[in-house]
């Protein structure tokens, strides 16, 4: 699951790359400055058409508001101008209409097109890296490539968090640090839900916590419900319940966060209480009595993460 939170500084980050994009015309490519290519000394990415031609078909294209339209303009420009580095400019553009609307199949075809023209920008790696992530089944024949490329993806958004993003000149900085912070967050995020689903715990509550961290002015009670799920197969329960604690804390009331959280409290709480029925103080590493590690037979399995946002 995107979080709404974290999505919607994406988006703003998108459009703050908008509005660096230069309206002057620039007969000759910018030595430096090219989607793709870092900026010399240490200099803001600016984005130029080289006619005003180009840069008035980009201006019709970014106007639309359709998410299927954007992607057809998009391929239009790319096939027209095929040296512009205005091109992933436009498919960011739809990867964002095609996330609000939920369409993650696109979300992925649109953004790997933005990666493919600018392949340091942050956003589209994020955004592909968590769609991957989040729609890669177990039964996958390409489960192992996908999540692969997922963690590539989010990795890459990390490293070039400080010279990738597109932003103005002018930009607030407390906004580019917010937006930078979240975009970072999502990553984190993202690399969790990749280790979980390789079953590699230790893994994902570190990359949990520190997603965690980097949220810990705005929490998110979906981090927390999955670093609680990261616990309870850790078998280390304090700390699970109180995560699934601040889960159901943090969630909208009647969410499906919040709905989830109270399930695996109410599943954490089953297994602490049995442990102490036996004599024995749930400590991580301890296996429940009766029952197999992170799968205790009287109690229902870890509690899902919601896969639609809250």
């Amino acid at each position: 699951m995107r979080s709404a939170a974290i999505m919607a500084a994406t988006i703003l980050a998108a459009n703050l790359a908008v509005g660096q994009t230069n309206t002057t015309p620039n007969p000759g490519p910018s030595a430096g400055t090219a989607a793709g290519k870092t900026p010399a000394s240490g200099a803001p990415r600016v984005l130029q058409a080289k006619s005003q031609e180009e840069l008035k078909t980009y201006q019709d294209a970014f106007a639309k508001t359709e998410p299927a339209l954007v992607e057809a303009a998009a391929d239009d420009f790319a096939a027209k101008y095929p040296n512009s580095e205005l091109r992933a400019s436009l498919y960011i553009r739809a990867m964002n209409l095609y996330s609000q609307s939920n369409d993650t199949e696109k979300v992925i075809v649109t953004g790997e097109k933005a990666i493919a023209d600018d392949p340091i920008n942050p956003i589209p790696l994020v955004q592909v890296a968590s769609a991957i992530a989040e729609t890669t089944r177990e039964t996958d024949l390409d489960r192992e490539q996908q999540l692969a490329l997922a963690a590539k993806d989010a990795h890459a958004a990390i490293d070039n968090i400080d010279t990738g993003l597109i932003l103005p000149a002018n930009a607030d900085p407390q906004k580019v640090a917010a937006a930078k912070r979240n975009i970072q967050t999502m990553a984190y995020d993202t690399l969790g839900m990749i280790d979980m689903n390789k079953k590699d715990y230790p893994a994902a509550e570190q990359h949990l916590q520190k997603a965690i961290e980097l949220s810990k002015d705005n929490p998110e009670a979906v981090l927390y419900l999955r670093l609680s799920v990261a616990q309870d197969h850790l078998q280390q329960y304090p700390q699970a319940l109180d995560s699934a604690n601040k889960a159901v804390r943090y969630a909208k009331d009647g969410s499906a966060a919040q709905n989830l959280g109270k399930q695996q409290q109410s599943r954490v709480q089953k297994l602490m209480a049995a442990a102490a029925v036996a004599g024995e103080a749930p400590a991580p590493g301890a296996a429940t009595p009766g029952a197999a590690p992170g799968s205790p037979a009287t109690t229902p399995s870890p509690s899902p993460v919601p896969t639609t946002p809250h």
